[in-house]
């Protein structure tokens, strides 16, 4: 059996509509990414160097990263000698290996952290733009669905119409939102929603953030005293500190999380708009160079749209087209 079909047989089992959403949501990088692999499969047929380097082509223009697609070159190139492999059609697979291990840690879980012992607080970070906001109120929704009581902070005090934006989220999710005045310092609105959750047995605490770039410095030192008040107040926490970065700002979006990687200990990434971008390739790029998981992904502009990361769905929705005809051909065996 080979390893795609192997993915196949593993999401039979889990909710279609899953599938359907991780499919749907990778539309346009499986069109480009896939379907570019496909069209070098049908044009070379024999595995050689210039097969290789066009290969390497299609993976940069995904914005998988350079440094990942020469490490993911390597290893086909590797794999390719280990098992004799001649035709570029048997390589297929191989490359869905190779890029499935790229994505899947040992050990390493995609699911959300949550305190097993109280109150669960996350802390949401990201620059402007990249839909923080809509994510919290996404997530909120998500967790309310799940049983869940929670309550959200808004300490994104400085950019115009955040706070009112946050409470529209509260009102369509059905969860309380704890605001001060716009301008007012962060620190200050996040310790008010601790302690108001704590004395409502609030089961999550989800905290907003400021995402302006202008003074980063400044930034990262506010991100960093909000953390530091949030441990104080509540040891053992943040139980996740989440980056939020937009699909479609490709390697910038990488360039955004190192920076936030180093000021504020970032656990987990979401990654916005990934229905939206042909570089969906990005997940590979986050994931190797940063050794981040990624645990949460937009795939759609609806309120049921934010999905957990599902690494199997995830390769299964880039490649489906890949196998098409040979799933075709199993079905009718």
């Amino acid at each position: 059996m080979n390893f795609f079909k192997k993915i196949k047989n593993k999401i039979t089992g889990q909710t279609e509509s899953v599938t359907e959403k991780f499919k749907d949501g990778l539309t346009k990088t499986r069109h480009s990414f896939a379907g570019k692999v496909n069209n070098l499969v049908k044009r070379y047929r024999k595995v050689d160097e210039e097969f290789f380097e066009e290969l390497e082509e299609v993976m940069i223009s995904s914005d998988v990263g350079v440094n990942t697609v020469l490490e993911l070159i390597d290893q086909l190139k590797d794999e390719a000698r280990t098992r004799n492999i001649k035709e570029t059609e048997e390589l297929k697979d191989v490359i869905v290996e190779v890029l499935s291990g790229m994505l899947t840690k040992k050990d390493e879980k995609n699911e959300l952290t949550f305190n097993p012992n109280g109150m669960t607080v996350f802390l949401v970070v990201g620059v402007n733009g990249v839909g923080k906001t809509t994510t919290i109120g996404k997530l909120a929704h998500k967790l309310k669905q799940e049983d869940k009581s929670v309550m959200l902070a808004a300490g994104d005090t400085f950019r115009a119409g955040a706070i009112d934006q946050l409470e529209v989220w509260g009102e369509r999710s059905g969860v309380d939102v704890i605001k001060h005045q716009e301008g007012s310092d962060p620190a200050a609105v996040v310790y008010d929603a601790l302690v108001a959750a704590k004395s409502r047995n609030v089961d999550v605490l989800i905290c907003d953030t400021a995402g302006r770039l202008q003074n980063k410095v400044n930034l990262m030192n506010e991100l960093e005293k909000v953390k530091r008040v949030i441990a104080r107040e509540y040891p053992g926490a943040p139980h996740e500190v989440l980056l939020v970065l937009d699909a479609t700002t490709g390697q910038n979006a990488l360039n955004q999380a190192k920076q936030f990687s180093q000021a504020t200990g970032v656990t987990g990434i979401v990654l916005t708009k990934l229905d939206g971008t042909a570089k969906g390739g990005i997940v590979l790029a986050i994931r190797h160079e940063l050794d981040l998981p990624v645990k949460l992904i937009g795939l759609g502009e609806g309120i049921n749209d934010l999905q957990t990361f599902d690494s199997d769905q995830f390769v299964y929705g880039l490649f489906s087209d890949l196998f098409s005809e040979e799933a075709e051909l199993d079905d009718n065996e």
